[in-house]
Formats: structure tokens, sequence, C-alpha cells
């Protein structure tokens, strides 16, 4: 199967953030990233500051600004804290993904664009996505430098000590939206970039005994991207859809998906180097235990379900394999942006429908000590 605007897969993510260099630098101890490029001021940029982070197929821009009049950062940061601003994928042709979406009502921000320097060009355009985000087509086939034109390699005379989690890819990016938007941002995945919905999860199908979220997954037909895109539904308390929106001030991106082929080493390591966890119940490894004992061997978990326990890792068994994850805390000082690791195996395509009751559960603990759990 194809995609309409010859989608190769996800390119990079840029976040906007207070502070690029401690960002950068705490991704770089947390997550085990390089960080590999760098522009600014040194490079000949003088209103902002980006650093280029990466790891395997995994690709991270980190930006602040220098200025107040750098508008477009220090405004976002300041609504929004710090959050991402645009996510990209690679297009086998800029211009032609472009005028494609366009011409289907995509809402144009950054029309096609050549940056050169002495390593090449890189094309690039951009198109609105919820609020105030972006997504970005990039193409830097013809490009040796580092990431893009203004970017030079990054030179340190430190060493970042940090063990390597071998995070692999990004499996998928989730946004959160306002009531009654969901429909129109799957709506407008699938008229602009040929995506279809791929899974839907109606009225009771996420919910705990106090809250509740509606949920659609879009995709390319050949599953390169796909992304869920979440809403509130109405509760008895705050849900965690809620609660983003609050305190982001609008709809944004909630959480990045990173895969890995070895979860259980993968997230002892972020452990060690720093990055903390939701924490899950012991009574829900009691019953997956119980659950996977009950399965022909053929279908049981390959992994050591007391590994699973000691590393707070959630399990979903699916009619095709089974789905590891674990989500991180907020990364900012808001509660809103966070990471989710996740391993597929023997084909399991879902997000994690049998762990809802229990994430939600969790983060459910989480908003109580934040004081963001009961309405006002």
């Amino acid at each position: 199967m194809t995609n309409e605007l010859g989608i190769k897969n996800y390119d990079y993510v840029e976040f906007y953030v207070g502070s690029a260099k401690m960002t950068a630098y705490w991704f770089a101890k947390a997550l085990g990233m390089n960080i590999t490029g760098y522009m600014g001021p040194e490079t000949g940029v003088r209103d902002r500051v980006s650093y280029y982070l990466t790891q395997n197929r995994i690709k991270f821009v980190i930006t602040s600004f220098l200025q107040p009049s750098t508008y477009d950062v220090s405004s976002f940061v300041t609504t929004h804290g710090d959050g991402v601003k645009r996510w990209a994928v690679e297009v086998e042709n800029v211009k032609e993904a472009f005028e494609k979406a366009v011409g289907k009502s995509a809402i144009p921000i950054t029309l096609p664009r050549r940056l050169e320097d002495e390593d090449g060009f890189v094309d690039e355009a951009a198109i609105r996505l919820y609020d105030d985000a972006e997504v970005v087509f990039i193409n830097h086939d013809n490009y040796n430098g580092v990431f893009r034109p203004g970017f030079k390699p990054f030179e340190q005379d430190f060493e970042i000590r940090r063990g390597d989690p071998n995070l692999v890819r990004i499996d998928h990016i989730v946004g959160n939206v306002r009531v009654n938007e969901m429909n129109r941002w799957a709506e407008y995945f699938n008229q602009t970039m040929g995506f279809e919905t791929m899974l839907y999860f109606g009225p009771g199908d996420i919910s705990t005994q106090y809250s509740a979220l509606l949920s659609k997954v879009v995709r390319t037909p050949d599953s390169i991207i796909r992304n869920p895109i979440n809403e509130p539904y109405e509760g008895l308390k705050v849900s965690q859809i809620e609660e983003y929106i609050n305190e982001y001030h609008g709809s944004g991106i909630q959480h990045i998906a990173i895969a890995t082929g070895d979860i259980i080493s993968s997230i002892r390591t972020l452990r060690e180097n720093g990055m903390e966890f939701l924490k899950i119940p012991g009574t829900y490894y009691d019953q997956l235990e119980k659950h996977n004992a009950g399965l022909p061997e053929s279908e049981r978990i390959t992994e050591d379900t007391g590994q699973l326990r000691e590393q707070g890792i959630l399990c979903d068994f699916e009619s095709k394999g089974y789905l590891l994850q674990l989500f991180t805390h907020p990364t900012g000082d808001r509660p809103t942006f966070f990471f989710e690791i996740i391993q597929r195996r023997k084909g399991a395509l879902g997000f994690g429908q049998g762990n809802f009751q229990a994430l939600f559960e969790s983060i459910e603990r989480a908003q109580a000590l934040r004081g963001n759990l009961d309405r006002k």
C-alpha cells in the first residue's frame, strides 16, 4: 500500500522551551540521546538557539528564544509552557505533498522553500495542525550536513554520563483537543493528507470511575504514520485530557511514543538515567500473571513477568500479539507533555486499550497530588 503524499516516515520533532540548553542536556542525559548539532549566534543566527539531538532514527530539535521579539517561540512558551511546536514527515517531493494537502483544504503555514549551504539543500513546507502546532513536509536527500542549513556540528569538551536505552524510532504522536474537536481534526488528517480512521473509542470505551475520554486513531494507509486524537468526555472529575487543555491553554501534542526492541532493558536504563515513570499497582501484575498462565503456551508473553512488575511495564494482549508500554511523568513544569516507551510483539497494532484502566487510574493519582482532579 502507498500513501497519497509520498510520506516515507516520521522525521523530526521540534520542541519550543524556555531554555534550549538545559532541556537539551536533560534529554541527552535522561533519554540517552546525542547532541549532534547546534544553531545559534555562533552559527550566525541571532534570535534563537536550537540543539539537534539524535538516537537511532529519532530526531529532536530543542529551540528557545534569545529576544522577546522572537514572537513565535516566546509566545508559545508563555502560553503553553515547554512543548511540541511541530513534527515532520519525510516526503518524496515537498512541493507536490504541500500542494496536494493545501488543494484539499489544509491550512498553509510555510510555503515550499529550499534552504541551501555548502553541504547541499533541504526542501520543506508546513501546514497547520490543532491550534498553533504544525506538520512539516521535509526532504533532505540532497543534504550532507548536520540536519539542515543553519546547524553546525555540536562541539563539547565534556561527557554526559548516561546509559544507552537503545530507543529506536517514533511509533506514534498523540494530540489532545477540546470537546467536539476530535472528529474535525480526524477528518482534517483524512481529507488533506490521505489518512484513514483506524480505531475509534467511543463513550464508555475509555473511562474510570471518575473520568473518561473519546479517541480516534488516524493513519496513512500503509501505517507508516499513526496518530491518536483524544478529546474529553463527561465524567465526575477532571479527566487527563481536560487537565492537559487547562494547563496547556489549548489543543496540542500530548505525548510521543518511542519504540524499542527491548523494553525491559530500555526502561531499566531510563530509570538509571533519571527518567521518572507512572507507578502501576502490584495488583495489576497479579492479574497479568494469572491471565498469562491461562493462555496456550504459544500465546504467552516471552518476557519475564517478574521483570515487567519490577520495572512497572504494562502489557496488553491483542488478537495478533501483545503490546508492552510505560509512560513517563510530564517532562516539564506543567502536567502536559510526556513520553511513552513502547514495544510491539508478534504483530501487535493497537495502543494498549486493555491497559487504559490501570493507566488512567495511575494518572488520576498524580492529578490528585497536583490538586487538579476535582472539579472547581
